[in-house]
């Protein structure tokens, strides 16, 4: 498990590329200052293993599927990269839960000043928007950062001048590909959610709603409805 502090940014030394999969070696300092043969670090927001280490890099391996998720089969050598190990039982939790298990893309539209702060705005698909509630956390290329906005296809974050300047984020432009990971908790609860009406429509039933309230027209979920049944 990873919080989206960035612990430093590396720098892709070598890309390794097989058929569909392939190795990637980065160089890195603070990451590998107690480094252990099949550690976790996040590389991009994407939880790899290392499988072998020096003094000053470490290389792990990429599979099909992480590289169907996110961008990291775009990187080459001299790409910088965010970089975080794992964390320990005992350490701070700065930002908030995050797996390191890409759900998907986003592309960057539009990078904006307002001040001391940055605003990113991001267009991704209807599948990982589904989970984007505004306020909520999100971690873009594995930096814990807070939605400030919400549109129809698109999100935005506002970067404070420590994100900008310890992350790779502003490094990017306009059109750049960012890995993203939803909260976990909205992920559980729309499976869940989704188990539990999907169980009663396979039974010939509607689901229920709580006594003395609604689901509303279409089905409609309410409040009291995700209160009545655990959520």
């Amino acid at each position: 498990m990873f919080t989206g502090i960035v612990e430093e940014v590396g720098t892709v030394r070598r890309v390794l590329p097989s058929a569909r999969a392939g190795k990637i070696v980065i160089a890195a300092k603070k990451v590998l200052s107690d480094v252990h043969f099949g550690d976790s670090i996040a590389v991009n927001g994407v939880c790899l293993t290392v499988t072998s280490f020096s003094a000053d890099e470490f290389t792990a391996d990429v599979m099909p599927e992480t590289l169907k998720r996110s961008n990291l089969g775009s990187l080459k050598a001299g790409d910088p990269v965010d970089l975080e190990r794992a964390m320990a039982a005992g350490g701070r939790f700065g930002g908030h839960i995050v797996s390191g298990h890409i759900d998907g893309v986003g592309t960057i539209t539009q990078i904006r000043p307002d001040q001391n702060a940055v605003w990113v705005t991001i267009r991704t698909t209807p599948d990982v928007l589904a989970l984007i509630v505004q306020k909520g956390s999100i971690a873009i290329d594995g930096v814990s950062l807070t939605v400030a906005s919400l549109g129809a296809d698109t999100f935005s974050v506002s970067l404070i001048p420590t994100t900008r300047d310890e992350t790779i984020l502003l490094r990017k432009r306009p059109g750049d590909l960012v890995n993203l990971e939803n909260d976990v908790v909205g992920k559980y609860v729309q499976r869940l959610l989704g188990a539990a009406l999907g169980q009663e429509a396979k039974e010939g039933r509607a689901p229920e709603p709580p006594t003395g309230s609604s689901r509303g027209s279409a089905g409609a979920l309410s409040l009291e409805y995700l209160v009545a049944n655990g959520f």
